[in-house]
């Protein structure tokens, strides 16, 4: 009987056999919770905790984020984690001229300490995790957290959470970089010391494959240049005089959970594998240091404008790939995401994807179910490989600074072979080149986006008329200081958010000093 392809492949290009046997693997024999952690961080995995449940949200101004926040709480969630808008993450104030259109749109605006405390309003700090996708001003957003948590008496030493701070995938991915690479890196190992010193159940990094993965990259892409930039990060510490076991534990990662199940699942054990004898081989590290924690979120590139209700189905798959590979968090988009901004409904519905996964499918009840699957131990070995010779590359080229245009070409090049397969049908996508109809897609109604922005922008001014100027300037001038000099930035930023400053313009003096950055 003929097969249905002439070629079954994962997106790494590995080819799949018919059946695969025991011949076909170079198991390792440690169980979970013992290095190299192939099997999962922890003896007991979910057994003894569920993975934290996240759900992204973040639009228009504080209150209505607060709004949804308290929403998503009430409903069960266990985690809370931030989308900021464009303005914020790139730092201009949202009153700044060339940002208009772009206020709230794709994230909750923060222009202040005081916009911060508007976001958290009647959220117990000390109680609650948050996570914060924020790079290249992330320092500054954790300097407002940690204002705030401050000014309601709140020791920041007691607050959990996550910062993005990952400004590498930034300039090899995403774009939203604003300085040059050399002081970006610094900005990032700034936090690292500060959280060691001052927040140690802070989270000072969250690695990410995921944008690298939304921009096109294949899974052993993800996998490869994530870690290298983790590497990096690590021997920049180094350089900087901590110790690594101070600062190693607080690292973890946020990977991708996308189309293909059983690849994904081998990509997350391929992950903590890589990153344990990595960590032991280069550096030495100590096991905590060694245990690579990461948190997921579902593809969003795979979501379909066409037949939006399709996407509850692949949402649950790939959130089911996350829990089996050992996930230590989850977020679960939302349905209507490649239509506009997620709806409450729909994004409870995610939740609850979430929630039937833990409560009533048993697949946290053994730890690693398919560790020793044949397929799934064949394509974590092949994962690793293939990760290893892009590893190897980059570390030819220099690191993973110099081997920027490298990734950002080899990401490009496997995105368009993606898109390339859609348009030919060769890739098969239910609603959109397989099984389509002609019903049009119903457009949800958006947030009055002008509106939000003008409130943010009266916010904004009062605040500018109510501060202290010269305690301004004064505070601005010490954070040129501190950025022209090696001291680290953190104590100063928090010194100037709970003084008013603002974000823009707290990235501004940094401009003055640093300069901004302009791909080759």
């Amino acid at each position: 009987m003929s097969e249905r392809r002439p070629v079954f492949s994962t997106t790494s290009g590995t080819e799949i056999d018919p059946v695969y046997a025991a011949g076909d693997v170079s198991r390792d024999r440690a169980l979970p919770g013992e290095f190299p952690y192939t099997r999962g961080v922890y003896p007991t995995m979910y057994r003894g905790r569920l993975w934290t449940m996240r759900q992204y949200a973040g639009f228009g101004t504080a209150a209505e984020t607060n709004a949804r926040f308290r929403y998503l709480l009430e409903s069960g969630q266990t985690g809370l984690s931030v989308a900021f808008d464009l303005p914020t993450q790139m730092g201009y104030d949202s009153d700044d001229a060339r940002v208009r259109g772009e206020v709230g749109r794709v994230g909750v605006a923060i222009d202040s300490i005081e916009d911060m405390h508007r976001l958290f309003e009647e959220i117990p700090l000390e109680r609650v995790s948050t996570a914060m996708t924020i790079n290249a001003t992330a320092p500054v957003l954790l300097a407002m957290y940690a204002g705030v948590a401050r000014e309601r008496g709140i020791d920041p030493a007691v607050l959990r959470g996550t910062l993005q701070n990952d400004v590498l995938k930034e300039f090899i991915a995403r774009g939203t970089y604003i300085y040059p690479v050399e002081p970006s890196v610094r900005f990032v190992t700034d936090v690292f010391d500060f959280c060691a010193r001052e927040m140690p159940r802070w989270r000072s990094i969250s690695i990410s494959g995921y944008h690298i993965r939304e921009a096109g990259a294949t899974a052993a892409q993800e996998l490869a240049f994530t870690i290298a930039n983790g590497l990096e990060y690590v021997r920049r510490a180094i350089e900087r005089g901590l110790e690594i076991d101070d600062f190693a534990p607080g690292l973890s990662f946020f990977f991708s959970a996308d189309r293909l199940f059983f690849e994904e699942v081998a990509k997350f054990r391929a992950a903590r594998r890589m990153w344990a004898r990595l960590m032991r081989d280069r550096f030495g590290a100590a096991e905590e240091s060694c245990r690579l924690k990461f948190h997921t979120q579902t593809s969003g590139a795979a979501l379909t404008a066409q037949q939006p209700l399709n996407n509850v189905v692949r949402v649950a798959i790939q959130a089911l790939s996350a829990v089996l590979g050992g996930t230590q968090s989850l977020h679960t988009n939302s349905y209507d995401e490649a239509l506009s901004l997620p709806g409450a409904d729909a994004a409870r519905l995610a939740l609850r994807t979430q929630q039937i996964l833990a409560a009533e499918t048993g697949v946290g009840d053994t730890v690693d179910p398919l560790g020793g699957s044949h397929f799934v131990e064949s394509l974590t070995d092949d994962l690793e490989s293939r990760a290893r010779a892009y590893l190897a590359r980059i570390d030819e080229l220099g690191g993973p600074v110099q081997a920027i245009d490298y990734m950002r070409e080899e990401i490009h090049l496997s995105a368009r072979r993606h898109q390339e397969a859609v348009e030919s049908g060769a890739l098969e996508v239910v609603g959109v080149n397989l099984h389509t109809d002609a019903e049009p897609v119903e457009m949800p109604k958006a947030p009055d986006f002008a509106r939000l922005a003008d409130e943010q922008r009266r916010r904004l001014a009062r605040l500018r008329t109510e501060r202290d100027g010269a305690d301004v300037e004064a505070s601005l001038e010490g954070i040129r200081r501190a950025a022209a000099g090696d001291a680290n930035l953190l104590p100063v930023l928090i010194d100037a958010v709970r003084r008013r400053v603002t974000l823009g313009e707290i990235s501004h003096a940094l401009r003055e000093v640093w300069g901004e950055y302009r791909p080759g």
